[in-house]
């Protein structure tokens, strides 16, 4: 989608990257900023520029954070004993929005996939066991979409945190098969925790 500006059409070019985000929409948003006050625009630039330069990982569990340590593991209402073993940022804000978790998180950052070339190293799984071996941590849920990959991690996770003695339980399926965490219903997140299932190594 061309139009007569060269700076319109690269702002459109940028804005139809986002997820969701096509060149007809990608157009209404530019020419929105472009009736907007340069306040507006300057501080939108500024917010993104500020987000990209400053959001850290927690030292913990490698959530996003604007200090060292996320709220939720700084939060002396959640259990530590309990660590809930996710893929995403976006996992941790799902489970976090069902209210039926109070426990912490570990970020993987990713799942195993031989085909893609990336094993148990290339995400936080080396971190997680870590953590375990301190002795804080009782029981690990694996929150993981129902997917090939999803289904190996969790495979790998559940067999050397068997080791450890430490309590290894799922998400109950109410999950769809081959669907992201992200995606599923707040309900049926929430009752998946509830009923989650004990995993044997």
């Amino acid at each position: 989608m061309s139009t007569s500006s060269q700076l319109i059409n690269k702002a459109v070019e940028q804005l139809s990257r986002f997820p969701g985000i096509g060149q007809k929409s990608a157009l209404r948003m530019a020419l929105y900023l472009l009736k907007r006050p340069d306040t507006e625009a300057m501080e939108l630039s500024q917010v993104i520029v500020k987000m990209r330069t400053e959001i850290k990982f927690c030292v913990k569990c490698f959530n996003i954070s604007d200090a060292d340590i996320c709220n939720v593991c700084a939060s002396p209402s959640k259990d530590s004993s309990i660590v809930c073993v996710v893929k995403d940022f976006q996992d941790v804000l799902a489970i976090e929005n069902t209210g039926q978790y109070n426990g912490h998180f570990h970020v993987l950052g990713g799942l195993i996939s031989p085909v893609d070339g990336i094993g148990p190293s290339d995400v936080r799984i080396p971190e997680l066991l870590q953590r375990v071996a301190t002795g804080e941590i009782k029981e690990a849920i694996l929150a993981l979409s129902s997917t090939l990959e999803g289904d190996t991690t969790e495979y790998y996770i559940a067999k050397k945190l068997g080791e450890s003695g430490v309590k290894v339980t799922t998400l109950s399926k109410g999950i769809a098969v081959g669907g992201e965490l992200e995606y599923a219903d707040e309900m049926t997140l929430a009752r998946s925790i509830r009923n989650r299932i004990s995993l044997e190594s």
